[in-house]
């Protein structure tokens, strides 16, 4: 999971590139999720562009200036062959 600095907004999207195909059904709200520091979910839509092997989470509220989050990919978010990520990634980024 790579972020460009220099893109940060207070509506920046995360785009998240993956070697290999995904299962579609497994990229969604449930596995792939942004939050507050104390744990409250932000509303986001995830998109998934099978061709280039990368989701895409788009806030659909602005993060606050100066407010910690945390980014969470679960090893739910599969393979196209079922495989999972062997660790959960947790990135924590601030506006």
């Amino acid at each position: 999971v790579k972020q460009n600095l220099k893109f940060k907004t207070g509506n920046f999207v995360w785009r998240i590139k993956f070697t290999t195909a995904l299962n579609p059904a497994t990229v969604n709200n449930r596995n792939l999720y942004v939050t507050t520091m104390n744990q409250t979910p932000l509303l986001t839509n995830i998109r998934y562009d099978s061709v280039n092997k990368y989701i895409e989470v788009e806030p659909l509220e602005p993060y606050e200036k100066n407010e910690s989050y945390l980014l969470h990919v679960t090893t739910n978010v599969k393979s196209k062959y079922g495989q999972k990520l062997p660790n959960e990634i947790t990135l924590q980024f601030k506006v």
